[in-house]
């Protein structure tokens, strides 16, 4: 059974940094789409970064040069830099079926993210950021 852990959320002031993790567990792949997702109360939920089976990194725009996603193995590290108060969210990793494995194309708007497409999601960390 696929299972998804995150960790790393913290609180911290506006411009600073936070790396969060997710460790994937039981996926029968090395090779497979991750992305994370965050939602805010009462906001939609959007996406944040994704890493494709190749390696190639996705952004939407309002994460683009702040967010950075790297993957070893079957643990991902979400390096974010430059922290506004409107990041302020839980963070959630998910992964696709592992018959599918390859991403869905991304918009560059964060809300339009493809979540249904990810059906295995970890229970989330939660990021705040004060101004």
């Amino acid at each position: 059974q696929v299972q998804l852990v995150e960790s790393g959320g913290d609180s911290v002031e506006a411009g600073g940094s936070l790396r969060l993790s997710c460790t994937v567990s039981g996926y029968k792949y090395r090779d497979y789409c991750v992305s994370w997702f965050r939602q805010a109360p009462g906001k939609e939920r959007e996406g944040v970064a994704a890493i494709d089976t190749d390696g190639t990194t996705i952004y939407p725009d309002s994460t683009k040069g702040r967010f950075r996603l790297f993957k070893d193995g079957h643990t991902l590290t979400l390096r974010m830099d430059s922290l506004k108060p409107e990041d302020t969210a839980m963070y959630y990793c998910a992964t696709v079926h592992e018959v599918r494995r390859l991403c869905p194309t991304f918009p560059q708007s964060a809300t339009s993210w493809p979540y249904s497409d990810f059906i295995y999601w970890g229970r989330g960390t939660q990021v705040t950021v004060s101004s």
